[in-house]
């Protein structure tokens, strides 16, 4: 699924950034190689940074 238009990332390239250790939007976007544009994705990708960090804790 596509989660950013702007940089068409995706939610596999979003979760793979932060399985290697981004922790706030701006690692995501430096991680997958681009800059954050219109910030229209910026919510989900905070629910999975969220959703990633709670997995993080349950493990």
């Amino acid at each position: 699924m596509v989660v950013c238009h702007c940089n068409r990332l995706t939610a596999a390239q979003i979760t793979a950034a932060i399985a290697a250790g981004a922790s706030r939007p701006a690692e995501v976007y430096a991680g997958c190689g681009c800059d954050a544009q219109c910030g229209c994705c910026c919510r989900t990708i905070l629910d999975l940074l969220r959703s990633g960090s709670a997995a993080s804790a349950r493990a």
